[in-house]
């Protein structure tokens, strides 16, 4: 199984209920995004509905498509995960059945792992004329253990090619697959967390899924992440911020 594949996994699922949360001034930027009417979202990659979920109370319509199980099963149980204008689709996005047309296409930390393409071409075919494809990127902000905690998670990933100075959008454009219009970066909001959340929320990726590890190799990874962090915690919480990117552009056609 590819890394991808990772997120099948029940056990991401449930921690990914630890990541943090994006900001309101996300949502108010997506939403400013939305022209055309009705107001449908198609949010691709969806996960459990971070994205999708507090859109829908914005919106006239989402249509939220993953291709785990678990991840829509976890989704559906967050808060607004049964909206009545919140309908959850387990598909793939390169395949996905959905017709639209939707005013907004997004896409959340997840497009990385799809094939570009056949992603893009669908998402082509689905937009209103004035809509754009969306796309979410979060990073901590200023986070002082970060040299420390790098080396850590060097240590334990399943992911020797990972390259943080990765930009998507930047890679499609190149490719000439996606024209950007334009971008912008919320201001740092800060969010709080207790330490064991903190380390759990690591479990939630691919490379550091617990079904890749083994369950000594998984205690010593959380023995080393509180090592990192434990000076910095008060009263067992962790004090961070994070940033989002937003990304808005179309598929070149």
């Amino acid at each position: 199984m590819s890394l991808a594949g990772s997120f099948l996994h029940e056990g991401v699922a449930r921690a990914y209920r630890h990541r943090p949360p994006y900001p309101p001034a996300l949502f108010d930027a997506l939403e400013a995004l939305i022209v055309d009417r009705p107001r449908h979202v198609l949010d691709l990659g969806a996960g459990d509905g971070a994205i999708a979920r507090p859109l829908a109370a914005r919106v006239d319509k989402v249509d939220a498509v993953e291709i785990s199980p678990a991840m829509v099963a976890e989704g559906r149980q967050r808060p607004g995960g049964d909206r009545a204008n919140l309908t959850w689709h387990v598909e793939a996005a390169e395949t996905v059945a959905r017709q639209g047309p939707y005013a907004l296409v997004t896409a959340g930390q997840c497009l990385h792992w799809m094939d570009w393409r056949p992603t893009l071409e669908r998402v082509k075919g689905v937009l209103t004329r004035h809509a754009m494809l969306a796309l979410v990127d979060m990073r901590y902000h200023e986070l002082p253990w970060r040299a420390e905690l790098t080396e850590v998670i060097a240590r334990y990933s399943r992911n020797p090619d990972y390259n943080p100075q990765f930009v998507l959008s930047d890679e499609l454009a190149r490719q000439g697959l996606f024209d950007m219009h334009g971008t912008l970066e919320t201001p740092p909001a800060e969010f709080r967390q207790t330490v064991d959340d903190y380390i759990e929320q690591f479990h939630s990726t691919a490379s550091l899924a617990r079904e890749l590890m083994p369950p000594e190799e998984a205690a010593a990874f959380a023995a080393d992440i509180v090592a990192v962090v434990n000076s910095h915690a008060r009263e067992g919480e962790l004090t961070m911020q994070t940033v989002v990117t937003l990304t808005w552009g179309k598929p070149r056609r």
